[in-house]
């Protein structure tokens, strides 16, 4: 009797797996903590947060490009890797020293430059390193072992809040099982590239994209102006008056709700084809941001709608990037996959910049009426440029 195939994914499936689970770890512990911090104790504001966050995502975003192509043209994907997370795992736990949310603005941008520089190296090591009939799988399962260490984080945080240490206290613990992925990649990841570097590489050629490609970049380009970070749910969550150990609570929580809906999901996209599920998580979070915009109240509604936004979120992770594994030229992938990160991130900052005004100048509501109907636009994008007959399926065989 055959074992499941997830038995098969090959060994740097799971290294990869298990250090983004040690670094999400390490970056949850603060990701929560952060706006609260900003807001509480610094004197910023929901614009505030939109700008730290957003400078650091359109950071994070053009190095993925620059990165992709430098791994494509060198091979050198282990040291992009191990570089990326050397830079996020220094900055990070610096933030607790941080005077000021000046401080607190460059040291998020090192921490998501890191984040920059090993993406597409990385995505693309998974990519080689499984058969594309099982992407979907081996991608939904480095997401929800990512999504596994942002339930540990918190809950690491959570009894060192309870014994009463300030915030900034918990950023430096941070640094602890920040140093446990250094050590992990640095005696685990395999020197050799997957695939041979390309020193003259052949230019990436927009009209030869395949369809479903451009597809899903012209429609990341409206979803990422219009969505609401989650920090902002933290916000909401806070107005509705929970305290910083409950919201680190309430953060782990989504988390097991992310580990499951992003292998469940990349499994059901090996089956069933990359844009269904992607439109369906996408769908989903219009749902829940009209819900929240109607203003429902009480403490079960806030966990019942933080939860499920949680789960839209992780539900495309790893259907979005099978979909880039599968129709991606070999020798570009990397630049490929920075591609489609740089426009995810690119246009982080106008897009949080825009809803963090709304929040804050003109209504809560307002701000999550204008993110669900942007989310909403970039399901019609993807749904009018694929072509009716074309498959989004990876070949088997």
């Amino acid at each position: 009797m055959n074992r499941p195939s997830i038995y098969r994914l090959p060994p740097v499936v799971w290294l990869l797996g298990t250090v983004s689970l040690m670094n999400d770890a390490a970056s949850e512990m603060i990701t929560p903590l952060l706006p609260l911090l900003l807001t509480t104790q610094m004197g910023g504001g929901a614009t505030t947060v939109a700008l730290v966050e957003g400078t650091a995502e359109a950071a994070a975003s053009l190095l993925k490009l620059v990165s992709g192509w430098l791994a494509d043209r060198t091979g050198r994907h282990r040291g992009l890797v191990l570089g990326g997370y050397l830079l996020s795992n220094t900055a990070r736990p610096l933030i607790g020293l941080a005077p000021a949310w000046g401080a607190v603005l460059s040291l998020r941008f090192l921490d998501r430059a890191g984040k920059g520089l090993r993406t597409a190296p990385r995505d693309v090591i998974l990519t080689a390193g499984v058969a594309a009939g099982d992407r979907g799988r081996a991608f939904g399962v480095h997401r929800a072992m990512d999504h596994c260490g942002a339930i540990v984080g918190p809950l690491l945080a959570l009894p060192l809040l309870n014994a009463g240490l300030p915030m900034q206290h918990v950023f430096l613990f941070s640094a602890v099982p920040g140093a446990l992925v250094l050590l992990m990649l640095w005696r685990g990841l395999p020197a050799a590239p997957p695939i041979a570097p390309n020193h003259a590489l052949p230019a990436l050629s927009w009209r030869r994209l395949d369809a479903r490609l451009k597809a899903l970049i012209f429609a990341a380009v409206a979803l990422t102006l219009s969505t609401l970070p989650e920090a902002f749910l933290v916000l909401w969550a806070a107005q509705g008056g929970m305290t910083p150990a409950t919201v680190s609570l309430l953060w782990s929580l989504a988390h097991v709700v992310k580990v499951t809906a992003a292998y469940l999901a990349g499994v059901s996209s090996d089956r069933r084809g990359r844009l269904p599920v992607v439109i369906t998580g996408w769908s989903v979070r219009v749902i829940v941001l009209l819900l929240i915009a109607a203003g429902l109240h009480g403490t079960g509604v806030i966990w019942a709608l933080f939860l499920l936004y949680a789960g839209a979120l992780a539900s495309t992770e790893a259907a979005e990037r099978a979909l880039i594994g599968d129709n991606a030229p070999e020798p570009l992938r990397g630049t490929v996959f920075g591609l489609y990160h740089l426009t995810c991130g690119l246009l982080v900052l106008p897009g949080v910049a825009v809803l963090g005004w709304l929040w804050e100048h003109v209504s809560t509501r307002a701000a999550l009426l204008t993110a669900a109907a942007g989310t909403m636009l970039s399901v019609l994008v993807l749904l009018i440029l694929i072509h009716p007959g074309s498959r989004s399926a990876p070949a088997h065989g």
